[in-house]
């Protein structure tokens, strides 16, 4: 009996050991495109984060392309204000004598140099006054040989005292006024050390008094211009500077020399910095703001007196690594930018799944493999290849967005800063279509 019962532990026992045996063997004898598939699973696993653009589409959907910065993002504080231009570099261009505007040389927006001409204009009375002034030269020269004679007889008795002192009144009276024509004629306009009577001019010319840009003229041609009339308004934005209105619980925080990050109300995709060199001591029209002026640095083109700003004066000189808000896109939850990762890529032809060619005959699988070839040896598109890379989204403002990279990417990497919807949209769709 005993016999018995060992026998039968040892036929359950080897039966065991077999069965065992079968299962580690046909773990080692799996299908091959088994293998494959789980390989391409893999693959696409790793390029789930990239996404391909033809040069054609990156221009027809107009991607531009940024860095990743250091913006004084936090410990600031927010105001704002409008872009003012001081009255010393603004002007008015007049004419010191009326006259008709024969012509203009300028119109708004151009640019004009101190001393340019603007516009020019006629009047009889021009040449009225170089008339006086040669008539006055001529009897200067009568003049002053006449007091020469009456000195030198009235040094031999020959003449009177009284004749000598009348001669020289008339010869100081000529003085004057010659210079008084010769004043006028400058301030006017006219060069007179070459006056005569063959080039009395007719026309003076008005010129700018400043250099900067003409904001409007105001009179047209053959329109009568009295000295109390403006010709041109001509404004120069190089001392261009900000008006912040900042109440007054917040005036302690501020400083002279703190930092300005300002953006214009109606286009707060551009960024403009100052700095603070001034602060008021009134409060403004009645209210409890005080005005604290800034001086914009920099390029100040499309810059404009009384623009509307909303700024944010840095506080603090700790920097943050920002990008502009623009790049971010979230994606279930996750927010991500788009990097660049390869500037000449080109277009790949994905093969079909193992597995469908795996169910396919020989003979098909060989006619596809001949039309493939044919298609291989055509010109493949090129463009860029975008990786996606997870953020951490901080401090939001001015345009600007702090970031954590939960990816290291190469110093100085080229990233999207206008079209990453597009690109999240076309990643997302491409994910779904070769979704099984």
């Amino acid at each position: 009996m005993t016999i018995f019962k060992s026998s039968i532990v040892l036929i359950v026992t080897a039966i065991l050991l077999l069965s065992c045996k079968d299962k580690d063997q046909s773990g080692k004898d799996k299908n091959p495109a088994d293998s494959i598939s789980e390989s391409s699973h893999e693959k696409e696993i790793e390029n789930s984060s990239m996404v391909f653009l033809t040069n054609e589409q990156i221009n027809a959907i107009k991607i531009e392309y940024g860095s990743i910065e250091k913006k004084q993002l936090t410990s600031s504080m927010k105001a704002n204000g409008f872009l003012k231009v001081p009255n010393q570099n603004k002007a008015s261009a007049t004419a010191l004598m009326g006259g008709v505007v024969k012509s203009i040389s300028v119109q708004p927006g151009s640019f004009i140099r101190k001393g340019q001409t603007i516009a020019r204009i006629v009047n009889p009375s021009f040449i009225k006054m170089q008339e006086d002034l040669i008539s006055v030269d001529s009897r200067l020269e009568f003049a002053e040989l006449e007091y020469a004679r009456q000195k030198e007889m009235n040094s031999g008795n020959a003449s009177s005292q009284k004749t000598l002192q009348q001669s020289e009144s008339e010869l100081k009276t000529l003085y004057a006024q010659r210079s008084s024509l010769e004043k006028q004629l400058e301030l006017i306009g006219i060069n007179t050390d070459d006056l005569s009577d063959e080039n009395i001019q007719s026309m003076v010319s008005v010129v700018s008094p400043i250099s900067g840009s003409v904001s409007e003229v105001l009179v047209k041609i053959g329109s009568y211009v009295d000295p109390s009339n403006a010709i041109a308004e001509i404004v120069d934005n190089s001392q261009l500077h900000l008006d912040l209105f900042v109440y007054e619980k917040d005036l302690y925080k501020l400083a002279v020399g703190q930092t300005v990050h300002f953006t214009i109300t109606n286009n707060p995709g551009k960024e403009y910095d100052a700095y603070i060199f001034g602060i008021g001591n009134t409060f403004e029209n009645n209210t409890k703001a005080v005005a604290v002026h800034a001086s914009v640095n920099g390029n100040k083109t499309g810059l404009i007196d009384g623009m509307s700003i909303t700024a944010l004066v840095s506080l603090e000189n700790a920097t943050v690594t920002a990008v502009p808000t623009s790049s971010i896109v979230n994606f279930e939850g996750q927010d991500f930018i788009f990097a660049v990762v390869d500037e000449n890529a080109e277009e790949e032809h994905h093969e079909e799944d193992a597995e469908h060619d795996h169910d396919k005959s020989p003979e098909h699988r060989h006619e596809e493999s001949e039309k493939e070839g044919k298609e291989d040896s055509t010109e493949h598109k090129t463009g860029k290849m975008f990786e996606r890379i997870a953020v951490a989204k901080g401090t939001t403002d001015i345009g600007y967005s702090e970031i954590t990279l939960l990816k290291d990417i190469p110093e100085g990497s080229k990233i999207v800063t206008s079209g990453s919807f597009f690109l999240l949209g076309k990643m997302t769709n491409e994910g779904e279509g070769h979704s099984h």
